[in-house]
C-alpha cells in the first residue's frame, strides 16, 4: 500500500470531502497516514474564504517541495478544494512542486489525475465537472469513522453575498436525490453512525429529487428519520432566507432532528445587510428566531458574523452587538472581514483600517463569548443524553456530544464509545462540561 497524507482547511463539507477522496483512492493502492512525512501522496483539501486560509497552503506548499526535493522528487501533491477552483494555473506558477490541482467537483477524477501524473504526462488541473457527476461518481464508504458523520446533500449557492466566493468556487446550487442521500445514510449506519450531520453551503436550500417530484430539507430530514439506528440528526450551513415553515415546525415535530441551529446572519446592521446582498433584515431574521423559538424552545443557536464589512460605522457595528444581544447564542463564529479577490466588496473604497476591526472583533467575542459561558454553565446539574464519540487524554475517559453540539467529557466512560447515554453535568469548563454517567440509559 502507499502512504496518502491529506490535510484539510476550512469547512465541514471539506471535511467530508476529504474523507471521500480517501475512500475513493483505497481501491488503488493508498493508505491513510497522519503525516505526510514518507507519504506517497499529499493532498491539501483547501479554503478561500478568508486571506490567511490561502497564504497558509502556500506556505504549507513551500514545505512539502522541501520534502519531495529531499526524496528526489518521489511524491506526488495535489492541492483540492475551493483555492484550486479559484486559482488553478496560477498555483502551478507559484508552487513548482505541485502534480495536481483539483477542484472540489472533479476529485472523483482523482484515479485519472494521478495516472497521468505518474505516467509523465504533465501537470493536471481539472476544474470543470459539475457537482451531479461529482455525486454520481461517489464509492461506497470504505469504514465508519466513528459514531457522527457528515454527509453532504447540497452544494454551491445562488445568494451572490459581496463578500464571498462559494459561488465562483463550488458553483451554482445543486441538491442531491433523495434516494441517494438515504442509500449513503443506510450505509453509515450499518457501520456504526448514529448521528449525522447534513451539509450544505445552503442546505436549507434543498430541493431535491423525490418519488414524487422534489422535496424541501424538512421532507428529506423527514424520510432519513425511519432509518432505525439512525438515532441523532443535524445540519449546516443555514441562510435565513431558507427557514421555510415547514423546517421550523420540523424542529418541533421530528424526534430525531436535534435542538441546535447554525443560522448565520453576519451583521445586524440593515445597511450592511443590504451592502452584502444577505437579502433579510435585521427584523427578519429576529422574527425566524422568534418562530423557531416557539416550535422548539430548548434550541441552542450559533451564528456567523462578520466585523468590518467595507462602510461599517460605529452604529452599524452596536446593531450588530444589539442584535446579539436581542438573540442570545449558545456559540458562534466571528471573523474580521477579508476581501477575497474577485468578489465586489473586495472593490470598495471605503476599507476599514484593521486596528479598527481588531477592536471590534475583540469586543464582539467578548459579548459571544459570555453569552456561550451563560448558556454552558445553564446546564449544571442537568441529567442529558450524550453520544460517545471518541477516546478522552485521561485514561478511561471518553468524550462525547450533547443534543446541543457541547463537548462533554465523562471519566469511566470509554467502553460506552458509539453508544448515547445519560450523564449528569457537573460543571462547566471553558470549551465543553464535564459530567459523570448516570445508571438510566437515554435514547436520544
Amino acid at each position: 500500500m502507499k502512504k496518502l497524507f491529506i490535510k484539510t482547511y476550512g469547512c465541514q463539507m471539506n471535511v467530508y470531502d476529504s474523507a471521500r477522496m480517501a475512500d475513493l483512492l483505497a481501491p488503488i493502492g493508498y493508505a491513510p497516514v497522519e503525516a505526510p512525512d514518507g507519504a506517497d501522496m499529499v493532498i491539501l483539501n483547501t479554503c478561500h474564504i478568508r486571506e490567511k486560509a490561502v497564504d497558509k497552503v502556500y506556505s504549507e506548499l513551500g514545505r512539502l517541495k522541501e520534502m519531495k526535493d529531499a526524496r528526489g522528487g518521489d511524491m506526488l501533491i495535489a492541492v483540492a478544494g475551493c483555492v484550486a477552483q479559484a486559482e488553478g494555473q496560477e498555483i502551478f506558477s507559484r508552487a513548482k512542486g505541485v502534480d495536481i490541482v483539483v477542484g472540489p467537483q472533479s476529485y472523483h477524477r482523482l484515479p485519472e489525475l494521478i495516472a497521468r501524473a505518474a505516467r509523465g504526462q504533465g501537470r493536471a488541473l481539472e476544474t470543470d465537472f459539475p457537482a451531479q457527476d461529482k455525486f454520481d461518481s461517489l464509492p461506497d464508504e470504505a469504514a465508519s469513522r466513528g459514531p457522527s458523520a457528515f454527509l453532504t446533500v447540497q452544494e454551491g449557492c445562488d445568494k451572490f453575498c459581496t463578500f464571498c466566493v462559494v459561488p465562483y468556487t463550488r458553483g451554482p446550487e445543486y441538491s442531491r436525490p433523495v434516494a441517494q442521500i438515504q442509500a449513503e445514510a443506510r450505509r453509515m449506519v450499518a457501520k456504526g453512525v448514529r448521528e449525522i450531520t447534513l451539509l450544505g453551503q445552503n442546505v436549507n436550500a434543498y430541493a431535491g429529487e423525490a418519488e414524487n417530484g422534489t422535496t424541501s430539507l424538512a421532507g428529506l430530514i423527514a424520510h432519513l428519520s425511519g432509518i432505525e439506528g439512525l438515532d441523532r440528526i443535524r445540519y449546516m450551513t443555514s441562510h435565513p432566507r431558507d427557514m421555510g415553515d415547514d423546517l421550523i415546525a420540523a424542529h418541533g415535530e421530528l424526534e430525531k432532528l436535534m435542538p441546535f441551529l447554525h443560522l448565520p446572519v453576519q451583521s445586524g446592521s440593515d445597511r450592511i445587510l443590504a451592502a452584502m446582498n444577505r437579502q433579510h433584515t435585521a427584523e427578519h431574521y429576529l422574527k425566524t428566531v422568534e418562530r423557531i423559538r416557539a416550535a422548539r424552545p430548548d434550541i441552542a443557536l450559533s451564528s456567523d458574523f462578520i466585523v468590518g464589512f467595507p462602510g461599517e460605522s460605529d452604529k452599524d457595528f452596536e446593531d450588530t452587538l444589539s442584535l446579539v444581544r436581542a438573540v442570545g447564542y449558545a456559540q458562534a463564529f466571528s471573523f474580521k472581514y477579508s476581501p477575497r479577490p474577485g468578489t465586489p466588496a473586495a472593490a470598495n473604497a471605503r476599507q476599514i483600517p484593521e486596528d479598527v476591526k481588531s477592536a471590534r472583533l475583540e469586543a464582539l467575542q467578548t459579548l459571544l463569548t459570555e453569552q456561550r459561558t451563560a448558556f454552558d454553565r445553564a446546564c449544571e446539574g442537568k441529567t442529558i443524553p450524550v453520544l460517545f464519540e471518541r477516546k478522552g487524554r485521561d485514561g478511561g475517559q471518553a468524550v462525547g456530544r450533547s443534543p446541543w453540539l457541547q463537548g462533554v467529557h465523562v471519566d469511566g466512560a470509554e467502553r460506552f464509545i458509539g453508544a448515547i447515554r445519560s450523564v449528569r453535568i457537573e460543571a462547566a469548563r471553558t470549551n465543553s462540561l464535564k459530567g459523570a454517567l448516570c445508571e438510566k440509559v437515554m435514547a436520544h
